[in-house]
Parts: structure tokens; C-alpha cells; sequence
């Protein structure tokens, strides 16, 4: 039996922008795997030649999300997709957060806001302001915070979310993630490492696209309530024992309890760059998925 071919699949932008890339194809290699990045919309890849296909900086997914999705079915008809296409649908769209919460897991307020629907004034309203945002997007495109008083001009952004047919979200502002945003970091469902970050909607008002993504990532020891929390939003996605790899994003709420921002199955940094010590369970959990044979 020969060795194993693992496509570590980018984008065309994302190889160039991907610190984490050089370091899982060396992680591989060195385990003993045959890897090579490949852009996921790249000509005639010949996805059935690899044993399994691991998505990593696919990072304009969010703007071609119908292309995306359809690679996805069709990459999993001929070879293994991790994280799997129904996870990567499921996840590609935020309404997944109002389900999260439905399941018992602590979730930032989310109201969901549908073309053609009725927008209201008290969807605008909070006493810390609001964060509004596309459904589907990524590294916080589209999107800004509103200070309180400020709720004609969220709901002008919404509105304007809305006119483009997209769905709008809208959710409380959470001041103490000013104290840092929290990313913990999964391989195969165990725990690898964490982050914490600087926030990121620092200025009220401003849709600013240019954003660094992650301001100030320093490695983090996450505290038991945010490792119950993680696994807790882990144990309620539709298929939990489908996870290769995942990053929960949480901020501490008024009682300074852990809520889930954001969690992340398709493309996330994983700040191996920082974190090396995520490299030998990443190879690992790649290692365990090829051996499952699914």
C-alpha cells in the first residue's frame, strides 16, 4: 500500500496569507503523509487521486458560497472531505447560532433578520449597543457595532444587508469582550490549545473590510467554564464525531460567563504559528481520519 495523499486545500489568496500552511504540510510530511496544498478552485486538481482532502484557508469561500458548496458535494462524491460538506453547509451560515442556543448551549443573542421581513426598532436596541452582520461572511466583513442611541443607523446597515437579498444578523454588544476575544482550538474533538485576541469592532460605526482579523493573538489557558462551554457548542453540532479539526470563539457575557461568538468548521486559523505545540495532534487527528476509512 503506498503512502497516503492528503490535499491541504487553500485558495488562490489564502496560500500567500496562510502562516499556519508551511507548517501543516511539514507536520505531515513528517508523519509520515504525503501532502500538498492545493486551491480548492484550482483547474482539474483531480480530487479523486487524494486519499482525503482537509479544507484549511479556503478564505473566499463566503464570497462564492453557491461555488463553494457545490466543490464541497462534489470534492465528497470522490474522496474524503474534512470537515464534511453537510457540516461545511450547515456551518457556512449563522442562523446555525439561533439552533446552537435552541440545544441548550450559551450563545450570544442572536436575532435573525430575512429579506422581506419586518424589521422593528427594538431589533436595534440594547443597553450596550448592537453588532450587526451578514449571515454569511467572513473575518467580520460587513459588519460594525452601534453604540446605544445610535439604532437608526443599525438598522439602516441591516436594511442595507437586506436590499442585497442577504440575511442580516443582530446581536447585543458584549463589552467585556474588550477584555479579549477567546479561540480554543480542537483536533478529533480533544481539546489542543487556545488564543485570546484584542476586540475587533473597536471603532462604533465603521464597516471597515480591511480589518486585521486578529489583533494581538497571544497564547491563551482557557478556564473551565470556557472548555465547558467549547464542548458543550461541539457536542450539539448535527454530526460531533465528523469533527477533524474546530475553533469555538467566546466572550464573557454581563455575569462574566462564557458565550459563543462564533464557531468554526470550514476554515479557521488555528494559530499553529503560535501555538506549535497544535502541530503533532493536528497531524494526528489527520492521521485517525484516514485510518477510519469513512
Amino acid at each position: 500500500m503506498g503512502t497516503a495523499r492528503i490535499a491541504v486545500v487553500t485558495s488562490r489568496g489564502g496560500a500567500d496569507q496562510d502562516t499556519d500552511l508551511p507548517l501543516i504540510l511539514t507536520a505531515l510530511r513528517t508523519a509520515g503523509l504525503s501532502a500538498q496544498a492545493v486551491a480548492w478552485d484550482a483547474d482539474a486538481p483531480g480530487w479523486g487521486g487524494y486519499d482525503l482532502a482537509v479544507i484549511r484557508s479556503t478564505w473566499d469561500y463566503a464570497d462564492r458560497l453557491a461555488e463553494f458548496l457545490a466543490w464541497a458535494d462534489a470534492t465528497a462524491e470522490v474522496t474524503r472531505l474534512w470537515n464534511p460538506a453537510r457540516l461545511v453547509r450547515w456551518n457556512s451560515d449563522k442562523r446555525y447560532l439561533p439552533e446552537l442556543a435552541a440545544r441548550g448551549v450559551p450563545v450570544v443573542a442572536t436575532r435573525v433578520l430575512e429579506p422581506g421581513g419586518v424589521c422593528e426598532a427594538a431589533d436595534f436596541d440594547g443597553p450596550h449597543g448592537v453588532v450587526v452582520k451578514p449571515a454569511v461572511s467572513s473575518g467580520a466583513r460587513d459588519t460594525a457595532r452601534y453604540e446605544p442611541g445610535r439604532g437608526a443607523d443599525a438598522e439602516r446597515h441591516a436594511r442595507m444587508l437586506l436590499d442585497q437579498g442577504r440575511t442580516a444578523i443582530v446581536q447585543p454588544y458584549l463589552p467585556l469582550v474588550e477584555e479579549g476575544e477567546r479561540a480554543l482550538i480542537f483536533f478529533g474533538g480533544t481539546f489542543s490549545h487556545a488564543i485570546r485576541k484584542q476586540a475587533l469592532l473597536t471603532e462604533a460605526g465603521l464597516i471597515d473590510n480591511f480589518r486585521v482579523p486578529h489583533p494581538g493573538a497571544a497564547p491563551y489557558r482557557p478556564s473551565e467554564a470556557e472548555l465547558r462551554t467549547a464542548r458543550a457548542a461541539l457536542a450539539a453540532v448535527p454530526a460531533p464525531g465528523d469533527l477533524l479539526f474546530a475553533r469555538v470563539d467566546l466572550a464573557l457575557n454581563d455575569a462574566r460567563e462564557p458565550v459563543v461568538m462564533e464557531l468554526e468548521l470550514i476554515e479557521p486559523n488555528l494559530f499553529l504559528s503560535i501555538n506549535p505545540q497544535g502541530l503533532e495532534p493536528f497531524a494526528e487527528a489527520v492521521a485517525a481520519a484516514l485510518a477510519t476509512g469513512r
